[in-house]
């Protein structure tokens, strides 16, 4: 399996669950910015996670999953792939074991992850490999090309139609879900939005 020519982001589970993050991840890699990649394994977790909490049968994210996977046509780190290396890998959470191990086997650039406590340093470092929560990570992507971001949150927002959101409106939106920065940099862009 040969590198990235883009930064690759390790997309974890607990925030690909969250509409708005996982919606503000996949608007920002479709400007090409980054390629977003995860594994059925974490998929199978936000799915499940968000019937359960909703109460909806198996299944019923599977429109959301297959927008997903036809945004970022080369998503998936392979089982194959990640299975070799995780029995090698230790963390704080072994749930957490094949996230790491992915991250490798996609050749990703950093983990984004709300939990950033279960990937310390020293265990990343080895591999080349940096933990970021997503707030941070939209941020740095807005540093990089702040014209292509803001175009990528303005679709997303024009997407929200029932209902439809205003600039000031998607912001705290995106706040609630714990973007706060990201939230900051869209009020002050507002006009762009």
């Amino acid at each position: 399996m040969a590198g990235h020519a883009r930064y690759t982001a390790l997309l974890d589970a607990c925030v690909l669950f969250p509409v708005a993050v996982c919606d503000s991840l996949m608007s920002v890699a479709a400007t090409g910015l980054y390629a977003p990649k995860w594994t059925q394994r974490i998929e199978d977790e936000w799915t499940r996670s968000l019937e359960q909490k909703s109460g909806r049968p198996p299944g019923s994210y599977a429109v959301r999953r297959d927008a997903m996977r036809d945004a970022a046509p080369d998503w998936e780190v392979p089982k194959q792939a990640w299975m070799r290396i995780a029995p090698c890998l230790q963390l704080p959470d072994p749930d957490d074991v094949h996230v790491l191990a992915a991250a490798i086997a996609g050749h990703a650039d950093c983990i984004v992850t709300a939990n950033l406590k279960d990937f310390p340093e020293d265990a990343l470092a080895p591999f080349g490999i940096q933990v970021i929560h997503p707030d941070e990570f939209l941020v740095a992507q807005m540093d990089l090309d702040p014209l292509s971001v803001l175009a990528a949150f303005k679709e997303q927002r024009a997407r929200l139609k029932n209902p439809a959101y205003t600039p000031s409106a998607f912001a705290d939106a995106l706040e609630r879900n714990a973007l706060v920065l990201t939230a900051q940099r869209l009020r002050e862009a507002a006009a762009l939005i």
